[in-house]
């Protein structure tokens, strides 16, 4: 038995080393007050964006920043402040997100070293698949990748890394090149039965993931074939290069034998599709990448790592670029899931959900308005898709059921709008991982134009028209199913018996 001053001396400790959760957090400015070190956050990365003065340490540095004031503002024990600041860094999807652009980053950083870039440079030149046509290709490769893998972010950091500089040397718009890549994945992210967010989106509404993908098929193709069209017509013109005779050198050093790299990035597609976990699916595509690469001559191991005593990291190579070149967008992450989780500490979205009942009053199109509008807040202020679909499932759940609209349309509703504003904001993390990837490649091709956050975010077409589609969805029901009295999907709403 424990004595009742030994408990107090247990529970001091467990405070004391954070080893206990909060549940609750009262701040000055009430319900509002939890919002401030997001708001703060999203504040700082569009001004510096917008003067131009951005840089992922810089982010790191607004989100610490965001904290602080959350902080002054918090009426609880801040050592219950930082206790839930804690928590929310330990939340899973921050972690997942990490490993897996670890791992997407090592294994487009080792395509890159055998000279996929320079194959695909060739492709593009002889079969004259330039400019806007490049674009296209580029959505649509891209949205076929992060379908099969899975992650919006592995597809963003290896197509930035290998399609990116391709495609700027072949004349493609770097601006619109980007967005391309931000809609593929964007694609993938919403359709993929392997996703974090299809998974997450299926499981919170107690749908299962199979009949979810089937069901939403219909939105994503209708939101990808006019996002095709218009790169196709407006993707070209090379806007931004400044560098023309690099861009000439870039030409002819391009080789087609680096276009063998396709074969492991391929084996990684058909992994995917067979079910295999992310991480299994990449390490098999690193695996099979260096014996290729060395024994086709197009780079040797020290390529792939080395050690270096003359050099401050020791240890260098495209693996360890793979992964430092994530470091400080780790970090970030980090910081943005803890804000994110303050919100729901500080009783914000409850209050939220409270003002949202009070409007729908039973209708089922109000109904339908009322969570794309709350799943779109979400998304706007939480800016990792998977952390602000978490936050707003359990109110589309509670909307839904109350009005009896199927598990699979809520669903639908959660990830698409979550898996398309995922990719659109300029302080989305999915935004600012590729625009630090084009960053970090600037250090070997010096003639790459480097895209502001800001100048991306009206172009990724797909995810616009995505959001949009789910707005008239719930504007006309179209696509609007019940459930039946056994869990089917049926057309019109069931009344309880009396």
């Amino acid at each position: 038995m424990v004595n009742e001053g030994e408990k107090q001396k247990q529970d001091a400790l467990a405070e004391a080393v954070g080893s206990y959760k909060v549940k609750q957090l009262n701040f000055r400015l009430g319900a509002f007050g939890a919002v401030v070190p997001m708001l703060f956050f999203v504040g700082w990365a569009v001004a510096t964006s917008m003067l131009q003065l951005s840089s992922e340490i810089g982010l790191v540095m607004g989100a610490v920043i965001g904290l602080a004031l959350g902080l002054l503002l918090c009426k609880s024990k801040w050592s219950d402040y930082a206790q839930g600041i804690f928590d929310g860094m330990a939340q899973p999807v921050g972690v997942i997100a990490i490993v897996a652009w670890f791992w997407a980053g090592m294994f487009a950083q080792v395509l890159r070293s055998g000279g996929l870039v320079e194959g695909l440079v060739w492709l593009g030149d002889i079969s004259g698949m330039t400019g806007s046509l490049f674009v296209a290709l580029t959505f649509v490769l891209a949205a076929i990748f992060s379908t099969a893998v899975g992650t919006g972010y592995g597809t963003t950091v290896a197509f930035c890394t290998l399609m990116y500089p391709a495609g700027v040397a072949v004349e493609a718009d770097p601006v619109m090149l980007f967005a391309a890549i931000l809609s593929g994945a964007a694609f993938g992210d919403n359709l993929a039965p392997v996703s974090d967010t299809t998974i997450v989106s299926a499981t919170t509404q107690n749908a299962d993931v199979p009949g979810v993908v089937r069901s939403r098929f219909k939105y994503s193709i209708v939101a990808a074939i006019p996002a095709f069209i218009l790169f196709a017509l407006f993707g070209g013109g090379g806007g931004g290069i400044d560098d023309p005779a690099a861009m000439a050198a870039m030409k002819e050093a391009s080789n087609p034998a680096g276009l063998i790299l396709l074969l492991p990035f391929l084996l990684v597609i058909v992994l995917a599709l067979s079910g295999h976990h992310l991480i299994t699916s990449l390490t098999w595509g690193i695996l099979s990448s260096i014996p290729i690469i060395v024994l086709t001559n197009l780079g040797t191991i020290g390529d792939l790592i080395r050690f270096n005593p003359d050099s401050d990291n020791v240890v260098e190579g495209a693996l360890i670029d793979g992964v430092a070149g994530y470091m400080n967008m780790a970090i970030l992450i980090l910081l943005i899931v803890a804000a994110s989780h303050l919100l729901r500490l500080g009783g914000t979205m409850e209050v939220i959900t409270r003002s949202l009942t009070r409007w729908i009053r039973g209708v089922t199109r109000r109904a339908e308005l009322a969570i794309w509008g709350i799943v779109s807040l979400m998304n706007s202020a939480i800016t990792i898709n998977t952390a602000a679909e978490i936050a707003a499932a359990p109110f589309v759940k509670e909307i839904g059921e109350k009005q009896k609209i199927h598990p699979y349309r809520r669903a639908n509703f959660l990830d698409a709008i979550s898996s398309a504003l995922g990719y659109i904001f300029p302080w989305s993390a999915a935004l600012l991982l590729g625009w630090q990837t084009i960053s970090e490649l600037q250090k070997q091709y010096d003639w790459l134009p480097v895209i502001a956050p800001t100048s991306a975010f009206p172009f990724v077409f797909h995810g616009w028209f995505l959001v949009l589609v789910m707005l008239i969805a719930a504007l006309t029901g179209w696509g609007l199913r019940y459930e039946g009295k056994d869990g089917e999907e049926v057309k019109e709403q069931p009344y309880e018996e009396k």
